[in-house]
Protein backbone atom coordinates (compact mmCIF):
# COMPACT_ATOMS: atom_id res chain seq x y z
CA UNK A 1 0.00 0.00 0.00
CA UNK A 2 2.89 2.40 0.70
CA UNK A 3 4.17 1.99 -2.88
CA UNK A 4 0.75 2.75 -4.30
CA UNK A 5 0.46 5.79 -2.03
CA UNK A 6 3.88 7.02 -3.14
CA UNK A 7 2.90 6.63 -6.80
CA UNK A 8 -0.28 8.64 -6.23
CA UNK A 9 1.66 11.27 -4.31
CA UNK A 10 4.09 11.54 -7.21
CA UNK A 11 1.15 12.24 -9.51
CA UNK A 12 -0.26 14.87 -7.14
CA UNK A 13 3.05 16.69 -6.72
CA UNK A 14 3.26 17.02 -10.51
CA UNK A 15 0.19 19.28 -10.43
CA UNK A 16 1.59 22.77 -9.60
CA UNK A 17 -1.47 23.84 -7.64
CA UNK A 18 -0.08 27.07 -6.21
CA UNK A 19 -2.96 29.04 -4.71
CA UNK A 20 -2.71 31.74 -7.37
CA UNK A 21 -3.28 29.16 -10.11
CA UNK A 22 -6.00 26.69 -11.07
CA UNK A 23 -6.39 23.31 -9.37
CA UNK A 24 -8.79 21.87 -11.95
CA UNK A 25 -6.39 19.31 -13.42
CA UNK A 26 -5.68 17.86 -9.99
CA UNK A 27 -9.38 17.85 -9.11
CA UNK A 28 -10.12 15.95 -12.34
CA UNK A 29 -7.46 13.39 -11.40
CA UNK A 30 -8.95 12.96 -7.91
CA UNK A 31 -12.46 12.68 -9.31
CA UNK A 32 -11.44 9.97 -11.78
CA UNK A 33 -9.74 7.84 -9.14
CA UNK A 34 -12.69 8.09 -6.78
CA UNK A 35 -15.25 7.43 -9.51
CA UNK A 36 -13.27 4.35 -10.56
CA UNK A 37 -13.83 2.82 -7.14
CA UNK A 38 -17.54 3.63 -7.11
CA UNK A 39 -17.68 6.88 -5.18
CA UNK A 40 -20.44 9.39 -5.85
CA UNK A 41 -18.39 12.42 -6.89
CA UNK A 42 -19.30 16.04 -7.36
CA UNK A 43 -16.96 18.78 -8.59
CA UNK A 44 -18.01 22.22 -7.34
CA UNK A 45 -16.57 25.07 -9.41
CA UNK A 46 -15.84 28.50 -8.01
CA UNK A 47 -17.50 31.61 -9.45
CA UNK A 48 -14.83 32.05 -12.13
CA UNK A 49 -14.73 28.40 -13.09
CA UNK A 50 -10.96 28.30 -12.50
CA UNK A 51 -10.89 26.34 -9.25
CA UNK A 52 -13.02 23.68 -7.64
CA UNK A 53 -13.82 21.73 -4.54
CA UNK A 54 -14.45 18.00 -4.73
CA UNK A 55 -16.97 16.25 -2.49
CA UNK A 56 -17.34 12.49 -2.83
CA UNK A 57 -19.12 9.79 -0.87
CA UNK A 58 -18.76 6.05 -0.36
CA UNK A 59 -21.25 3.97 1.60
CA UNK A 60 -24.85 4.81 2.45
CA UNK A 61 -26.51 8.17 2.03
CA UNK A 62 -27.72 10.10 5.03
CA UNK A 63 -26.46 12.11 7.95
CA UNK A 64 -23.78 11.21 10.47
CA UNK A 65 -20.94 10.54 8.04
CA UNK A 66 -17.20 10.94 8.44
CA UNK A 67 -15.30 13.49 6.33
CA UNK A 68 -11.68 12.98 5.30
CA UNK A 69 -10.56 16.49 4.39
CA UNK A 70 -7.56 17.96 2.63
CA UNK A 71 -6.71 21.07 0.63
CA UNK A 72 -5.29 20.84 -2.87
CA UNK A 73 -3.42 24.16 -3.01
CA UNK A 74 0.21 24.71 -2.10
CA UNK A 75 2.31 27.77 -1.36
CA UNK A 76 4.63 29.25 -4.02
CA UNK A 77 8.21 28.14 -4.58
CA UNK A 78 9.35 31.54 -5.82
CA UNK A 79 12.72 32.65 -4.40
CA UNK A 80 13.20 29.33 -2.60
CA UNK A 81 16.41 27.36 -3.10
CA UNK A 82 15.26 23.83 -3.97
CA UNK A 83 17.69 20.97 -4.54
CA UNK A 84 15.58 19.67 -7.41
CA UNK A 85 12.35 20.39 -9.30
CA UNK A 86 9.78 21.08 -6.55
CA UNK A 87 7.00 19.65 -8.69
CA UNK A 88 8.68 16.31 -9.23
CA UNK A 89 8.72 13.83 -6.35
CA UNK A 90 12.08 12.46 -5.35
CA UNK A 91 13.05 10.05 -2.60
CA UNK A 92 16.13 10.05 -0.42
CA UNK A 93 16.90 8.33 2.92
CA UNK A 94 13.28 7.41 3.60
CA UNK A 95 11.99 10.92 2.81
CA UNK A 96 9.74 12.02 -0.05
CA UNK A 97 10.54 15.53 -1.31
CA UNK A 98 8.38 17.93 -3.29
CA UNK A 99 6.09 20.92 -2.87
CA UNK A 100 3.02 19.75 -0.98
CA UNK A 101 4.37 16.38 0.15
CA UNK A 102 3.52 17.13 3.77
CA UNK A 103 1.18 20.12 3.31
CA UNK A 104 -0.90 18.27 2.47
CA UNK A 105 -0.91 16.02 -0.55
CA UNK A 106 0.57 13.14 1.43
CA UNK A 107 -2.70 12.74 3.34
CA UNK A 108 -4.76 13.08 0.17
CA UNK A 109 -2.65 10.37 -1.51
CA UNK A 110 -3.18 8.06 1.45
CA UNK A 111 -6.96 8.51 1.33
CA UNK A 112 -6.99 7.80 -2.41
CA UNK A 113 -4.92 4.66 -1.91
CA UNK A 114 -7.40 3.45 0.71
CA UNK A 115 -10.54 4.35 -1.26
CA UNK A 116 -10.80 1.04 -3.19
CA UNK A 117 -10.49 -0.86 0.09
CA UNK A 118 -13.26 1.24 1.61
CA UNK A 119 -15.41 0.61 -1.47
CA UNK A 120 -15.03 -3.15 -1.11
CA UNK A 121 -16.39 -3.11 2.43
CA UNK A 122 -19.92 -2.62 3.65
CA UNK A 123 -19.72 0.79 5.30
CA UNK A 124 -22.15 1.38 8.14
CA UNK A 125 -22.13 5.16 7.73
CA UNK A 126 -21.25 7.57 4.90
CA UNK A 127 -17.57 8.21 4.26
CA UNK A 128 -16.93 11.53 2.54
CA UNK A 129 -13.85 12.90 0.80
CA UNK A 130 -13.60 16.71 0.84
CA UNK A 131 -10.78 18.24 -1.18
CA UNK A 132 -10.75 22.04 -1.30
CA UNK A 133 -9.01 25.00 -2.92
CA UNK A 134 -7.38 28.14 -1.49
CA UNK A 135 -6.78 26.98 2.06
CA UNK A 136 -3.47 28.81 2.03
CA UNK A 137 -5.17 32.11 1.21
CA UNK A 138 -8.02 32.18 3.70
CA UNK A 139 -9.77 28.78 3.57
CA UNK A 140 -11.96 30.14 0.80
CA UNK A 141 -12.77 26.77 -0.74
CA UNK A 142 -13.69 25.20 2.59
CA UNK A 143 -16.03 28.07 3.41
CA UNK A 144 -17.75 27.68 0.04
CA UNK A 145 -18.00 23.92 0.58
CA UNK A 146 -19.52 24.52 4.00
CA UNK A 147 -22.23 26.68 2.43
CA UNK A 148 -22.92 23.94 -0.13
CA UNK A 149 -23.37 21.39 2.65
CA UNK A 150 -25.76 23.75 4.43
CA UNK A 151 -27.76 24.44 1.27
CA UNK A 152 -28.09 20.74 0.49
CA UNK A 153 -28.75 19.75 4.11
CA UNK A 154 -25.83 17.31 4.15
CA UNK A 155 -24.89 16.77 7.78
CA UNK A 156 -21.73 14.76 8.44
CA UNK A 157 -20.94 14.18 12.10
CA UNK A 158 -17.15 13.99 12.06
CA UNK A 159 -14.29 15.59 10.14
CA UNK A 160 -10.67 14.46 10.13
CA UNK A 161 -8.41 17.17 8.74
CA UNK A 162 -5.18 15.62 7.48
CA UNK A 163 -2.82 18.56 7.99
CA UNK A 164 0.74 17.61 8.98
CA UNK A 165 0.79 16.92 12.74
CA UNK A 166 3.36 14.08 12.81
CA UNK A 167 0.25 11.89 13.27
CA UNK A 168 -0.49 13.49 16.64
CA UNK A 169 -4.16 14.15 17.32
CA UNK A 170 -4.88 17.87 17.50
CA UNK A 171 -8.11 19.01 19.13
CA UNK A 172 -7.59 22.77 19.06
CA UNK A 173 -5.80 25.54 17.19
CA UNK A 174 -5.86 29.30 16.91
CA UNK A 175 -7.93 31.17 14.36
CA UNK A 176 -6.37 32.83 11.33
CA UNK A 177 -7.30 36.33 10.17
CA UNK A 178 -5.48 37.94 7.24
CA UNK A 179 -5.80 41.55 6.13
CA UNK A 180 -4.39 43.98 3.56
CA UNK A 181 -4.69 47.66 4.48
CA UNK A 182 -4.49 50.09 1.55
CA UNK A 183 -3.38 53.74 1.92
CA UNK A 184 -4.20 56.40 -0.64
CA UNK A 185 -2.22 59.62 -0.32
CA UNK A 186 -1.10 62.45 -2.60
CA UNK A 187 1.95 62.27 -4.84
CA UNK A 188 4.47 65.10 -4.83
CA UNK A 189 8.14 66.06 -4.99
CA UNK A 190 10.32 64.88 -2.16
CA UNK A 191 11.61 68.41 -1.60
CA UNK A 192 8.15 69.55 -0.43
CA UNK A 193 6.78 66.79 1.82
CA UNK A 194 4.31 69.21 3.42
CA UNK A 195 2.46 69.51 0.11
CA UNK A 196 1.84 65.81 -0.31
CA UNK A 197 0.46 62.90 1.73
CA UNK A 198 3.06 60.19 1.92
CA UNK A 199 1.20 56.89 2.02
CA UNK A 200 4.32 54.99 3.05
CA UNK A 201 4.84 57.21 6.08
CA UNK A 202 1.26 56.74 7.24
CA UNK A 203 1.52 53.01 6.58
CA UNK A 204 4.63 52.96 8.76
CA UNK A 205 2.75 54.71 11.57
CA UNK A 206 -0.05 52.16 11.14
CA UNK A 207 2.49 49.34 11.51
CA UNK A 208 3.76 50.98 14.68
CA UNK A 209 0.25 50.89 16.12
CA UNK A 210 -0.09 47.23 15.16
CA UNK A 211 3.14 46.45 17.00
CA UNK A 212 1.89 48.27 20.10
CA UNK A 213 -1.27 46.16 19.96
CA UNK A 214 0.83 43.02 19.58
CA UNK A 215 2.39 43.78 22.96
CA UNK A 216 -1.01 44.50 24.51
CA UNK A 217 -2.33 41.13 23.35
CA UNK A 218 0.22 39.36 25.53
CA UNK A 219 -1.73 40.36 28.65
CA UNK A 220 -5.18 39.38 27.33
CA UNK A 221 -4.97 35.61 27.01
CA UNK A 222 -7.18 33.37 29.17
CA UNK A 223 -5.51 31.68 32.13
CA UNK A 224 -6.26 28.21 30.80
CA UNK A 225 -4.76 28.83 27.35
CA UNK A 226 -2.85 25.74 26.16
CA UNK A 227 -1.32 27.40 23.11
CA UNK A 228 2.35 28.22 22.56
CA UNK A 229 2.56 31.16 22.84
CA UNK A 230 -0.62 31.35 24.95
CA UNK A 231 -1.69 34.76 23.61
CA UNK A 232 -3.06 35.97 20.28
CA UNK A 233 -0.20 36.76 17.90
CA UNK A 234 -0.01 39.55 15.33
CA UNK A 235 2.41 39.56 12.42
CA UNK A 236 3.20 42.23 9.84
CA UNK A 237 4.05 40.33 6.68
CA UNK A 238 4.74 43.15 4.21
CA UNK A 239 4.77 46.90 3.71
CA UNK A 240 4.84 47.93 0.08
CA UNK A 241 4.78 51.40 -1.47
CA UNK A 242 6.73 54.10 -3.21
CA UNK A 243 8.97 54.06 -6.24
CA UNK A 244 12.11 56.22 -5.85
CA UNK A 245 13.91 58.29 -3.21
CA UNK A 246 12.60 61.73 -4.13
CA UNK A 247 8.92 61.12 -4.84
CA UNK A 248 6.22 61.30 -2.18
CA UNK A 249 4.54 57.90 -2.31
CA UNK A 250 0.82 58.16 -3.15
CA UNK A 251 0.01 54.51 -2.38
CA UNK A 252 1.05 51.89 0.15
CA UNK A 253 -0.16 48.55 1.42
CA UNK A 254 0.35 46.70 4.70
CA UNK A 255 -0.28 42.94 4.83
CA UNK A 256 -0.80 41.58 8.33
CA UNK A 257 -2.41 38.73 10.20
CA UNK A 258 -3.84 37.71 13.56
CA UNK A 259 -3.89 34.26 15.17
CA UNK A 260 -6.59 34.69 17.84
CA UNK A 261 -6.91 32.41 20.84
CA UNK A 262 -10.33 33.95 21.45
CA UNK A 263 -12.74 35.88 19.25
CA UNK A 264 -12.69 38.89 21.58
CA UNK A 265 -9.03 39.52 20.73
CA UNK A 266 -9.78 39.90 17.04
CA UNK A 267 -12.62 42.31 17.84
CA UNK A 268 -10.31 44.27 20.16
CA UNK A 269 -7.59 44.69 17.54
CA UNK A 270 -9.98 45.71 14.78
CA UNK A 271 -11.69 48.27 17.02
CA UNK A 272 -8.39 49.76 18.16
CA UNK A 273 -7.01 49.99 14.62
CA UNK A 274 -10.19 51.61 13.33
CA UNK A 275 -10.12 54.19 16.11
CA UNK A 276 -6.47 55.01 15.37
CA UNK A 277 -7.25 55.51 11.68
CA UNK A 278 -10.41 57.55 12.30
CA UNK A 279 -9.03 59.71 15.11
CA UNK A 280 -5.36 60.14 14.22
CA UNK A 281 -4.22 59.12 10.74
CA UNK A 282 -7.11 60.11 8.51
CA UNK A 283 -7.59 63.61 9.97
CA UNK A 284 -3.91 64.35 9.37
CA UNK A 285 -3.99 62.94 5.84
CA UNK A 286 -7.21 64.75 4.86
CA UNK A 287 -6.01 68.06 6.23
CA UNK A 288 -3.73 68.10 3.18
CA UNK A 289 -5.69 65.91 0.75
CA UNK A 290 -9.45 65.49 1.40
CA UNK A 291 -9.65 62.37 -0.78
CA UNK A 292 -7.02 60.47 1.22
CA UNK A 293 -8.20 57.08 2.43
CA UNK A 294 -7.34 53.99 4.44
CA UNK A 295 -9.21 50.83 3.50
CA UNK A 296 -8.74 47.38 5.01
CA UNK A 297 -9.40 44.37 2.82
CA UNK A 298 -10.35 41.14 4.59
CA UNK A 299 -8.35 38.40 2.88
CA UNK A 300 -9.72 35.74 5.19
CA UNK A 301 -11.16 35.32 8.65
CA UNK A 302 -11.19 31.68 9.73
CA UNK A 303 -12.31 30.53 13.15
CA UNK A 304 -10.03 28.43 15.29
CA UNK A 305 -10.72 24.87 16.41
CA UNK A 306 -12.09 24.91 19.95
CA UNK A 307 -11.44 21.87 22.17
CA UNK A 308 -14.67 20.31 23.42
CA UNK A 309 -15.42 17.90 26.24
CA UNK A 310 -17.39 15.49 24.04
CA UNK A 311 -15.65 14.87 20.70
CA UNK A 312 -16.48 11.66 18.82
CA UNK A 313 -13.71 12.32 16.31
CA UNK A 314 -11.17 12.43 19.14
CA UNK A 315 -12.60 9.26 20.66
CA UNK A 316 -12.41 7.37 17.37
CA UNK A 317 -8.87 8.43 16.48
CA UNK A 318 -7.63 7.78 20.00
CA UNK A 319 -8.95 4.23 19.73
CA UNK A 320 -7.45 3.76 16.26
CA UNK A 321 -4.01 5.15 17.07
CA UNK A 322 -3.70 4.27 20.75
CA UNK A 323 -2.99 7.92 21.55
CA UNK A 324 -3.55 9.04 25.11
CA UNK A 325 -4.86 12.58 24.88
CA UNK A 326 -4.64 15.31 22.28
CA UNK A 327 -2.67 18.50 21.73
CA UNK A 328 -3.28 22.04 20.48
CA UNK A 329 -1.22 23.95 17.91
CA UNK A 330 -0.73 27.55 16.88
CA UNK A 331 -1.09 27.10 13.11
CA UNK A 332 -4.49 27.29 11.44
CA UNK A 333 -6.46 24.79 9.35
CA UNK A 334 -9.92 24.37 7.86
CA UNK A 335 -11.05 22.56 11.02
CA UNK A 336 -12.91 25.54 12.45
CA UNK A 337 -15.02 25.76 9.28
CA UNK A 338 -16.23 22.20 9.76
CA UNK A 339 -16.70 22.62 13.51
CA UNK A 340 -18.97 25.61 12.83
CA UNK A 341 -21.26 23.19 10.95
CA UNK A 342 -21.72 21.19 14.14
CA UNK A 343 -19.21 18.44 13.41
CA UNK A 344 -16.79 16.89 15.87
CA UNK A 345 -13.36 17.65 14.41
CA UNK A 346 -9.73 16.71 14.89
CA UNK A 347 -6.59 17.41 12.89
CA UNK A 348 -4.27 14.47 12.29
CA UNK A 349 -2.00 13.80 9.34
CA UNK A 350 1.44 12.71 8.17
CA UNK A 351 4.46 14.99 8.14
CA UNK A 352 5.68 17.84 10.30
CA UNK A 353 4.45 21.42 10.06
CA UNK A 354 8.13 22.37 10.46
CA UNK A 355 8.68 21.19 6.88
CA UNK A 356 5.67 22.96 5.39
CA UNK A 357 6.18 26.01 3.15
CA UNK A 358 9.97 25.52 3.04
CA UNK A 359 12.34 24.61 0.26
CA UNK A 360 12.90 20.85 0.00
CA UNK A 361 9.61 20.16 1.77
CA UNK A 362 9.28 16.48 2.62
CA UNK A 363 7.21 13.81 4.30
CA UNK A 364 8.79 10.71 5.81
CA UNK A 365 7.75 7.35 4.40
CA UNK A 366 7.15 6.02 7.91
CA UNK A 367 4.73 8.91 8.52
CA UNK A 368 2.72 7.89 5.46
CA UNK A 369 2.78 4.30 6.71
CA UNK A 370 1.36 5.40 10.08
CA UNK A 371 -1.35 7.34 8.28
CA UNK A 372 -2.26 4.35 6.15
CA UNK A 373 -2.51 2.16 9.25
CA UNK A 374 -4.86 4.66 10.86
CA UNK A 375 -7.00 4.90 7.72
CA UNK A 376 -7.07 1.11 7.36
CA UNK A 377 -8.32 0.72 10.93
CA UNK A 378 -10.91 3.41 10.26
CA UNK A 379 -12.19 1.37 7.32
CA UNK A 380 -12.36 -1.75 9.49
CA UNK A 381 -14.34 0.16 12.10
CA UNK A 382 -16.77 1.51 9.51
CA UNK A 383 -17.29 -1.97 8.05
CA UNK A 384 -17.92 -3.65 11.40
CA UNK A 385 -21.51 -4.34 12.52
CA UNK A 386 -23.01 -1.53 14.56
CA UNK A 387 -23.68 -2.54 18.16
CA UNK A 388 -27.32 -2.87 19.06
Amino acid sequence: MIEQTTDILSDLIAFPTVSADSNLEMIAYLATRLEDCGARVEVLLDERGQKANLFATLGPDGDGGIVLSGHTDVVPVTDQDWSSDPFRLWKQDGLLFGRGTCDMKGFIAATLAMAPRYAQGTLNRPLHFAFTYDEETGCIGAQNLAQTLIDREIKPAIAIIGEPTSMRIIEGHKGCCEYSTHFQGLEGHGSAPHLGVNAVEYAARYVGRLLDLRDELKSRYPENSRFDPPWTTLNVGALNGGTVHNVIAPKAQVDWDLRPVQASDAAFVKAQVKAYCDDVLLPAMRAVYPDASIETEVVGEVAGLTPTDDNEALQILSALTGANGADVVAFGTEAGVFQALGMDVVVCGPGSIEQAHKADEFVAVDQLAQCLTMLEKLGDKLSAPVDG
